[in-house]
């Protein structure tokens, strides 16, 4: 029996010929689809109407109970009987009197507890001796209601302007205090290790690694200290006030005005969140380098 053995050159030509000259088998290329995010599939209802439904849904629910007689205009006035009041209290100039009067108590208290607040968390942040010299006193200090220092600070500083600033003080010196202190002492080791091999200097460390690390903090004792300010001017123009949404607040009480208690209210509110808002644009703006999760 005799095997023919075929010559080399013919396999050569034979596997030339079956195989795809770039080694990729010919045929179609498949369709690319593009991928999209689950969350922008699922996403139907703009976003803000979604934010404003619960409130809504609120507002309805409220005028529902007052047109049924379940809530008397005694207790608490309905929607429409509100926005009638806020209206007449805008045109006769009285509500956006007392909002300004208020709005400036708010912006210098914040001011100066944001001065002495950041200042003693960088001192104590940054600096151990300036620890074992500020911390301990404002942990004390911390621990005393700022509402209960008011009969105090009229005894100091008199019935005017400066108690009603002096309590917005201290009620945003202290949460921008610790929040500021722990972003700082927060900052990751191995980053200032890294910081001192590249060759900075103290200052160079404090400012490209040390307060970088610690805006996040900063900004959310800043948020922190908005609603705080707030807090302590409704208890600021409560007392010996002649001026202010507090004080147009005591004479609705007086009166027994419950229509114009919560058109102050609702006033109180919307300054809160329109700062909570300008405070949150600035996190979005500052901290762009730092890419968190924002929810599904």
């Amino acid at each position: 029996m005799s095997i023919s053995h075929a010559p080399p050159d013919s396999v050569e030509s034979d596997i030339s010929d079956t195989a795809d000259p770039v080694g990729v088998a010919a045929g179609p290329s498949p369709d690319l689809v593009p991928l999209v995010p689950t969350s922008s599939r699922r996403t139907r209802v703009p976003r803000w109407l979604r934010r404003t439904t619960g409130p809504l849904l609120l507002l309805a629910l409220w005028q529902l109970l007052s047109s049924t007689g379940v809530l008397t205009a005694d207790v608490l006035a309905s929607p429409g009987r509100i926005a009638q009041v806020g209206g007449d209290l805008i045109a006769d100039g009285s509500l956006t009197s007392a909002m300004g009067t208020s709005l400036q108590r708010v912006a210098l208290g914040l001011l100066l507890g944001t001065v002495v607040g950041t200042g003693l968390a960088l001192l104590s942040g940054l600096f151990r001796i300036g620890e074992d010299l500020v911390d301990a006193p404002v942990q004390m200090l911390r621990t005393v209601p700022f509402v209960g220092l008011i009969p105090l600070f009229i005894i100091w500083f008199g019935i005017g302007e400066a108690p009603k600033v002096a309590i917005i003080t201290l009620g945003v010196t202290f949460p921008l205090y610790l929040n500021v202190y722990a972003g700082i002492r927060g900052v990751d080791a191995q980053l200032i290790e890294a910081g001192e091999s590249l060759g900075l200097s103290r200052w160079g460390l404090v400012r490209h690694v040390v307060l970088p690390g610690a805006l996040p903090g900063a900004l959310t004792g800043l948020r922190y200290s908005l609603g705080i300010a707030w807090l302590a001017l409704v208890f600021a123009e409560q007392v010996n006030a002649d001026s202010g949404i507090g004080f147009l607040m005591v004479q609705a009480r007086d009166f027994l005005r419950t229509d114009v208690i919560v058109v102050c209210l609702i006033v109180y509110a919307f300054l809160g969140l329109f700062a909570d808002f300008i405070v949150r644009s600035l996190e979005r703006l500052l901290l762009q380098w730092r890419p968190t999760f924002t929810g599904r």
